[in-house]
């Protein structure tokens, strides 16, 4: 059975200096440097936002039966590597390879691969590796359809570059794995969470563009008829957007903003001030989307910043459709 090594944390974002990193929340309360794997049957299964839970009754040698419980990976994430809803069935006996918890090794896991009693795979985290081949057959005609970001690693790329201000380091040394706004269901902010490894959906209207990705109900509107940003005093979680063409690459001026504690990544915040300017273009080669564009913010930026990614197209991948859910979002809270 592939086992994962190493946890790919997602989000994790070096500004020049140590800063916490973590996904939804941190693996702190797993032993990552350990490898384990339990068989047993399937008695509880949820697909949900930000995390998939399973509980497997697991038969130890001396003949008793204990419960494990294994967290998985965000449903929206696991989706776009190929595990839906009906990935696993209760009563299914399944072997999992994952980390032990730090507190009750013998009871909690943090689960990465899944195999079937037929041997079939099934991913389990976001560092698993994908069930599709990644090969698409027909190309895009335009940035419409549906697109799948392979990581973090175009903006992230990026990011380490940035010099942030004093201000922005106070708020990042407060952080902790409690401190991510995601427990309570709210994403990281803009364009951070674009590149969340799940479908992001782009429709083109005549006076508008709708774009939506699979996180955290992240769907915003590009108006394209002409209006102007709403006064500054009214703000919101995606900001107001206005859009124009230039050729066929859509160009995006974003403000209206509202204060984000993760509004920049997901160990630095955002302030009103944040302006943000996207460009959207089919690639050379039709089967990637060329995802760039440049960020202000004179609260906790010292200057302009910019970032470049590709997404990849995927025309027959479907949304996971599955809202984030308070009680899952702060479960981990109990291993604090």
């Amino acid at each position: 059975m592939k086992t994962i090594a190493n946890y790919a944390v997602i989000g994790a974002v070096v500004l020049g200096f140590a800063a916490p990193v973590f996904a939804h929340h941190s693996a702190a309360a797993f032993n990552t440097q350990q490898n384990v794997t339990v068989t047993g049957t399937v008695t509880k299964y949820r697909f949900a936002n930000p995390h998939v839970y399973l509980t497997l009754d697991v038969k130890k040698a001396d003949g008793t039966v204990s419960s494990v419980e294994v967290e998985a990976g965000a449903a929206s994430v696991l989706n776009g590597l190929g595990f839906n809803a009906n990935s696993v069935k209760v009563g299914e006996v399944v072997s999992i390879t994952g980390n032990p918890g730090r507190r009750e090794p013998e009871k909690l896991l943090l689960g990465r691969d899944l195999v079937k009693a037929d041997g079939s795979y099934v991913p389990l985290n976001i560092a698993s590796r994908s069930v599709y081949d990644g090969k698409v057959s027909t190309p895009a005609t335009s940035i419409a359809g549906t697109w799948f970001s392979p990581g973090f690693g175009g903006f992230t790329g990026s990011a380490r570059k940035w010099v942030v201000t004093d201000a922005a380091k106070a708020v990042s040394s407060k952080m902790d794995a409690r401190s991510t706004t995601q427990k309570d269901c709210i994403p990281i902010g803009l364009p951070f969470v674009t590149f969340y490894p799940v479908a992001t959906t782009i429709e083109v209207q005549k006076d508008r563009v709708l774009i939506k990705t699979d996180w955290m109900d992240t769907d915003r509107t590009v108006y394209l008829d002409g209006r102007a940003h709403p006064p500054a005093t009214q703000t919101s979680l995606h900001g107001h957007s206005v859009g124009r063409w230039e050729g066929d690459t859509l160009v995006v001026e974003t403000t209206n903003f509202r204060d984000h504690p993760m509004g920049l990544t997901t160990t630095f915040p955002s302030s009103s001030r944040k302006k943000l300017v996207e460009r959207f273009r089919l690639g050379d080669d039709r089967k990637t989307l060329n995802y760039s564009g440049i960020i202000e913010d004179s609260v906790y930026l010292t200057r302009p910043v910019e970032w470049s990614g590709n997404w990849e197209y995927r025309p027959g991948m479907p949304h996971s459709n599955e809202k984030c859910d308070l009680g899952v979002a702060r479960k981990f809270l109990r291993d604090f």
